[in-house]
């Protein structure tokens, strides 16, 4: 959490004034007959041109080169200018030290660590990051470094690898960025990835049914050998699935490159086809290569194109998004996490009946028996979590995050989700302050959606580019999908807004009955300055999709 404070003047100011009531005869604009008077010969009054002529007087006394009486010396003359010549330079030196300090870093602290953070000079918008803020880094992941490009042939690599890319389509494309970084550590061909049917979204989506798969080898060609399918000798291509000889199981979560070196590589060279299972964060950030790391934005940023159909029908849908007023009309897309499962898996505390919750233990209990045991320890749990800011944020919470932040009633909001625990009811607080709520399905007819129906995962994709081309960006809690949009943000050069909420600090002003609307807003807006996808040193254990600042962007 970034902490940071600055002075009112910043957020606006709030200062407050009484009228009060001024005498005209006092105004020092007017100037009335007995100013101009002398009525007592005893106590003279000097006019108010002779006050104007002591004035100027004054003024010729410090600086006699201001005025063409010869009465004053050459020698003053000469005195003052350089008088003046001193305040001018000692006035340009002040105010290129204060030029520099504005443009110089300072630090702050984010999760405890401290870093250097870009100083916010401009107005601050809605709608955009401040333009002084994303100029520094540029992306660079395209590059290819020396040495990088010289591949063997098919037959003269040291193996074949097979993955299964499991989960959703956002983690599935994470696995297949380090797949292909695998690859690349042992020397091996990689073989085409399936996309294996996860019990939650249970989809048959095979990789051709969403990426471009002529581009994804194309575009590697010179990184990794990628081949479609198994080759043809291997005969028992079912035993590449089931047999433990052919899969590798033992490979840790985040683990560095020489562990692939040691471990999985002999087996690759003595077996000549293995499959890696399983394969879900098989692969760590700071203990491997730069090159590798870069190797992965490349395939994230560059090689994983979706289908030009699934790209043109979300096109169309920004489209409809930006011009919903009948003008050019900037968007918001937010990705509101608070679906059955996502609330079950959290274990946290929410606003309900009884009825509600008690469903909610049973459906708990069913789901995760181990972690619930007899229940009597949650709601301990549920408070730790809430205040460690663990916690999905609900609909109604992210509105008021949203209007203290200053979005209008009449913002136009995008919303990237399934299907909203509590229904209608629980939506109505978020659709009371922000009217104009739309998804894919209000936006597009029954019959354009339907050729995207037949995979779960050509509808997420639609969701995924909506999110990424839009003005701002608002996740509510954490996963892959809003990590890789806040990355890929990044990547395209931190100007779009992605804002990150700050669950803990917003637990505690929920929670406080002593808390008035000011200042409450004043928290949000400080609190959430640094918190809108602006670049970010990266730190040990980062993750590298959600920033990927220093091993794919380098210094403008």
């Amino acid at each position: 959490m970034v902490e940071l404070r600055h002075s009112g003047s910043s957020l606006g100011s709030r200062a407050s004034s009484s009228p009060m009531k001024r005498d005209e005869d006092a105004s020092p604009l007017i100037f009335n007959d007995h100013v101009l008077r002398d009525d007592d010969d005893d106590h003279p009054r000097h006019s108010f041109r002779d006050r104007y002529s002591s004035f100027w007087s004054q003024i010729y006394s410090f600086f006699p080169f201001l005025n063409d009486d010869p009465r004053f010396s050459q020698h003053g003359s000469r005195i003052s200018l350089l008088l003046l010549v001193f305040i001018a330079v000692a006035g340009l030196i002040s105010f290129f030290s204060i030029l520099q300090r504005l443009n110089s870093p300072y630090l702050c602290k984010k999760d405890g660590i401290v870093l250097h953070c870009p100083r916010v000079k401009e107005n601050p918008s809605l709608w955009e990051n401040p333009f002084s803020a994303t100029t520094s880094w540029k992306p660079c992941a395209e590059r290819r470094d020396g040495g990088m490009s010289d591949l063997p042939p098919e037959n003269e690599t040291s193996g074949y690898i097979f993955i299964h890319a499991e989960g959703g389509l956002n983690q599935q494309r994470i696995a297949i960025c380090n797949a292909v970084a695998v690859a690349k550590i042992m020397n091996a061909t990689l073989i085409l990835p399936v996309l294996k049917q996860d019990q939650i979204w249970k989809d048959q989506t095979k990789f051709e049914d969403i990426f471009d798969v002529d581009h994804f080898i194309d575009y590697l060609k010179d990184d990794v050998r990628i081949v479609r399918d198994i080759p043809g000798w291997f005969t028992d291509k079912s035993e590449l699935f089931t047999s433990i000889r052919r899969t590798v199981k033992n490979i840790p979560k985040y683990a560095p490159a020489q562990f692939y070196i040691d471990n999985v590589l002999p087996r690759v060279k003595e077996k000549k086809i293995m499959a890696l299972k399983p394969f879900v964060d098989r692969l760590g950030y700071d203990n491997v290569p730069p090159e590798i790391n870069r190797l992965r934005c490349r395939v994230n940023y560059h090689a994983l194109k979706f289908l030009p159909e699934i790209e043109e029908m979300a096109n169309l849908l920004v489209s409809r998004m930006r011009n919903r007023t009948g003008s050019s009309n900037p968007y918001m897309a937010l990705h509101l996490r608070f679906e059955k499962g996502m609330v079950g898996l959290s274990f946290c505390d929410f606003v309900g009946t009884r009825e509600e919750k008690a469903k909610m233990a049973e459906y708990r209990q069913k789901e995760w028996p181990r972690r619930y045991k007899n229940g009597s320890h949650l709601w301990q749990l549920a408070l730790q979590k809430r205040k460690e800011g663990r916690c999905p944020l609900e609909p109604g919470e992210v509105a008021v995050i949203l209007r203290a932040m200053g979005y209008p009633k009449e913002t136009q909001i995008y919303v990237a989700s399934g299907q909203v625990y509590g229904g209608q009811n629980r939506m109505a607080p978020l659709r009371n302050m922000f009217p104009n709520l739309v998804t894919k399905e209000e936006l597009a007819s029954k019959e354009e959606l339907a050729g995207f129906r037949k995979h779960v995962t050509s509808l997420a994709a639609l969701d995924f580019l909506v999110c990424l081309k839009s003005d701002v960006f608002v996740m509510t809690h954490g996963g892959n999908f809003a990590k890789l949009i806040i990355g890929a943000r990044r990547y395209m050069g931190h100007r779009q807004k992605s804002i990150k909420p700050d669950k803990g600090l917003m637990s505690k002003s929920f929670g406080d009955p002593y808390m008035g609307w000011a200042t409450f807003v004043e928290d949000v807006v400080v609190t959430h300055q640094t918190r809108t996808g602006l670049p970010e040193e990266t730190f040990p254990n980062y993750d590298l999709w959600e920033n990927p600042l220093t091993p794919c962007m380098c210094k403008a």
